[in-house]
Parts: C-alpha cells; structure tokens; sequence
C-alpha cells in the first residue's frame, strides 16, 4: 500500500521484542508444553484446543510463562529515550500486544523512566478484540487516542505488527533488533536496526519549524536531484546561495533567488539587496532582476504601485536592471512577499568558490552580528521596545540599520575579490553568524574555528538582544560578511575595508578538512560548543508575539 507522506500523530507499539528486550519469552519452550505445531500462532492453536480442559491448562502455561519473562525482562535499547523524546514532541502513545494486560504492565515496572501512564492506550488480549495480524486492534487504538489512522506508525518486531498496521491503513516500521531482515510482502514503509532509529522517521514526518529548511535535509533532497551538468560550476548544496553557470566565452553567469519573509516594512530594499549579497559572495557583479510579488486578498492597486516604485528606486540606486517578474493576489499568503532573483556576471579566473578554502586561511567577518536583525526589530517591534526602556532615538537608530551600517555587503565583497587571496565569502543571513559559520565550513568542506571574544556586536544589537532575551549569534544578519582569506592578505584586506568606513575583523581560521566549528573562548582558553539554532531568533520572536 502507497503512502501520501502525512504528518504522524500518534504512535503504536508492539510490546514483546519491541518495548522489551528480544528474548524474555520462550516460545519454543511453550509451544512445546502446549502441543503447538511450529509454524502456528500460539493463541489461534489455543483457541483451536477442542477440550475445554486442554484448552484451560494451555491457557495456564501461556499466562506463566508470560509472568516469569515480564519478571525478567528489561526495556530494549534506546526504548526509554525513544519514548521521551516522542511525548517531548507531542506524540500520542500507545501499545498494542497478544500478551495480558496483567503482564505487560508487570514487565514495565522494569523500566526506570517510563511507566504505563505514558501511554494514552495499552490494548492486549484481554480487551476482546481480535488480536495481530487483524488490524482491529490499530483501528481501536487510533480511535481511543482520537488520531486518523493514516497519521499514526505501528512499531513491532514480528510480521503480524507489519501486517496489522498495513491492513488499518497506518504507516509500518518494522524493527529487526540487529538482525536479518526476513522477507515481508508487501514491505513496511520503513525497517529500522534500532528503535533509537525510530527518532528520524517521527521528525521527518513531523512539521517543519518555521525558517530554512534544516540543512542535514537540504543536503538529502539535494543529493536526490541527481545533478549532472558540466555547465554548472556551483551547483546546488549546504552552504551555496548561487548557482553559476557557464555562459559564453569567458563569462560566467551567477543566479540567486530568495524570498523576503520576515520584513514587511521597506520589503523592496530587503529583497534586492539580499538577493545581490549572495551574487556578490561568488565575485560577480549583480546586473539584473525579476522580482515576483504575492499581495494577500484586499491589497489596494495603490498599494501594490507603492512596491513597485520602491523595487524600481532601489534597483536604480544599486544599478540593477528590473527586467521581469510576476505580480499577484492571493489568499495563499496572509501579508506581502517578494521574491526577488538577481543575476550577474564574473570572469571565469574571478569566480570565488567556497571549495577552494584551505587550511590556514583566516576567517574575517564584517561590520557586526545580526545588523539585519536589529534593524527589523526596531521596525517591527517599536512599541514593545519603548515599553522595555528603549528610548525613541536609538529604535531610530537602529531602523536606519537597513542602511548605516547597512544590509549590503556588495561594496566590501568587491573591495575583497580585487585585494586578492580571497578564497571564499558567504554572507550572514537567516539563522544568523551561528548558521552562516557551520554553512560556510559544510559547503567549504573544511572544519573551522571561531573565537567568540572576537565577535563583534554593536551596542545597540547588544541592548535589544537583552531585553528581549535573544541571542545576537542566531538573529539574521544580512549586512555582515564571511570572508575566507590568504594569512598573509588577511591584514591589507582589513585595513582596506576599514578605509571604506567598514569595520572588519578576523574571528577565525580554516582547520583540517571535514564539517564543523570549533568555538574558543580566548579569555578562558577554553573549547565551547558553537551554538546552534532550529529557528532564527527573529522567528522565535514573532512566535511569542502572536
């Protein structure tokens, strides 16, 4: 049976060999003192016993037998943390056996964590319904916890538990313990080692949180694109913005497309100059834009021409040409979106590719963290800043962020690209310097190491950060740089962006290859962990104000 993907509720367990370790129960042991032939089910043979005295003592060993492995059995590996993180996620829990009730709960008061409280539903023989492979059981189950079946796994470690699940229409995951996979027609939908497995199937059909895709995903989804054109000299992965691609001649042409989310004022200046950072990370000069524009239902024209002209004033002052796009209302968004595409050009020799970073090299970051960040809170959030103490000047300030310091970093990449020694840049956005660091090293493929005392943060980021209870290293910073550069150029290309009136300071240095950040507190001469986000700052905070 095929499977929409839909988002999982609940969860049924099997209890045996899934819950428990593999092994309490003999049932070689009891199939022989009850007369059982091999390859029948134990219960369907008992009810088959046509002497009803027969049938009670083979009833009587089968309820011993299950009382001395309940006495002996421990939980399976990873089944308690399995269960933790499933009710921290809001999973409903359930537990589906052929065993007694009397017995499973015995075997769970082995467990030190978990208890029968943490399920919403335990059905076993004793509930009068038909036991596994019928699927009444799972259907009862996802009724009691008020759950569509289609949105609910079974978990079990035998046939039965796939076929049951299968049969209700639930999703299957079928759990070998380590060892050989027996053939299963039709298969289950998912066949796990271990039941700490159990973790990634829930999360990938759990929602998303709001903000960029996780990037353990995007390297996935990517890598299944299958991409194969020689024409494509960046192409898509963790860390990249552009895509480039070769043109004619020795022209190169660099694309980069990206929505405005989480701004509604001054959108036009958000989505064009974000989307030139990123051209300009790659060493091309931005030359072109389509702009496509979704207005939510009861958008006046008045309000629409507004975003045009402001598309059209901003492309003119950074020397764009607005040469297409697409504009419309609909009920599919609740507030104005751009999303912008800007193309530019680069000379093949010019073109800055984040592989070419090597170790050594030093890491250099611009202005300071979450310029962009500081900006939209002060646009966005000024009432509740002037209830904190922020005084009307500095959240003036600070909505002139957008553009001094500003959230362009085109001028300080060309300063970079014509210094020389420069082997990658890659500007800060959603997710903030935290993000951007771990994505320049994945797409580099080079581990790198960033001291935290280095980081810069302006005073007032620092200010609204704290009152607010943010941490400045996840707030998006678009206006803020990463560049990777020659030891022996990283002072010139300092000095030089200075002399732009652009702060710049080395953070860091490219290590070994691999994946990573290594965070250093110099003061303490210590290794902390690098912090890491699974939503912006800014989106956690729009979560608290809704």
């Amino acid at each position: 049976m095929s499977h929409k993907p839909e988002l999982v509720e609940a969860v049924i367990f099997d209890f045996d060999g899934t819950l428990t370790a593999p092994g309490s129960l003999d049932f070689a042991g009891i199939r022989a003192a009850i007369g059982c032939p091999e390859r029948l089910p134990v219960l369907e043979w008992i009810e088959s016993i046509p002497s009803a005295a027969d049938k009670e003592k083979a009833w009587g060993i089968l309820e011993r037998s299950e009382m001395e492995a309940a006495l002996k059995s421990q939980p399976n590996a990873g089944a308690e943390d399995v269960i933790d993180y499933l009710r921290g996620q809001g999973i409903k829990l359930g537990i589906i056996s052929r065993n007694s009730l009397r017995a499973i709960h015995r075997a769970l008061e082995n467990f030190t964590r978990i208890g029968a409280r943490y399920f919403l539903v335990i059905l076993s023989r004793d509930d009068f319904v038909k036991p596994k492979p019928s699927p009444d059981a799972v259907l009862r189950a996802a009724e009691r916890m008020g759950v569509p079946v289609g949105q609910t796994l079974v978990v079990g470690d035998y046939v039965f538990d796939v076929e049951a699940g299968r049969k209700a229409g639930a999703r299957t995951v079928f759990l070998t313990n380590q060892a050989p996979t027996p053939v299963l027609e039709p298969p289950p939908e998912h066949i796990i080692e271990q039941l700490t497995e159990l973790k990634g199937i829930v999360r990938f059909l759990s929602p998303l949180p709001p903000g960029k895709l996780p990037n353990d995903y995007l390297h996935q989804f990517i890598a299944e694109l299958g991409l194969a054109d020689p024409s494509l000299l960046i192409a898509p992965g963790v860390g990249e913005d552009v895509a480039a691609v070769e043109s004619s001649g020795d022209e190169i042409l660099v694309f980069k497309s990206d929505p405005v989310t989480l701004a509604s004022d001054a959108i036009a200046s958000y989505a064009v100059i974000v989307s030139m950072n990123d051209v300009a990370t790659s060493g091309a000069t931005p030359r072109w834009l389509l702009a496509s524009l979704l207005f939510p239902p009861g958008t006046s024209p008045a309000q629409v021409r507004e975003v045009f002209c402001d598309l059209r004033d901003v492309s003119r002052r950074h020397g764009l040409i607005l040469c297409g796009g697409h504009t419309e209302i609909t009920d599919a968004v609740t507030r104005s979106i751009i999303v912008g595409q800007v193309v530019g050009t680069v000379r093949r020799k010019e073109l800055i590719e984040k592989r070419n970073m090597k170790a050594g090299d030093c890491v250099l970051l611009t202005k300071g963290v979450a310029v962009e960040g500081t900006c939209i809170i002060a646009r966005e959030f000024s009432g509740r800043l002037e209830a904190l103490g922020v005084t009307a000047d500095e959240i003036s300030k600070c909505r002139r962020f957008l553009t001094d310091p500003g959230i362009s970093i085109v001028e300080e990449a060309r300063m970079a690209v014509c210094s020389g020694g420069v082997t990658a840049m890659h500007d800060v956005t959603e997710g903030g310097l935290a993000t951007a660091v771990a994505e320049l090293s994945a797409a580099g493929g080079h581990k790198l190491r960033v001291y935290l005392d280095r980081i810069p943060v302006l005073p007032e980021t620092r200010k609204l950060c704290r009152l607010l209870e943010l941490d400045p290293l996840g707030l998006i910073g678009s206006g803020s740089l990463l560049i990777a550069c020659d030891r022996s150029a990283c002072d010139r290309l300092v000095r030089s962006i200075r002399q732009a009136k652009i702060e710049a300071v080395c953070i860091g240095e490219v290590l070994e290859p691999g994946v990573g950040v290594e965070a250093m507190n110099e003061a303490q001469g210590a290794i902390v962990p690098w912090p890491r986000f699974e939503v912006d700052e800014i989106t956690r905070l729009w979560g608290r104000a809704r």
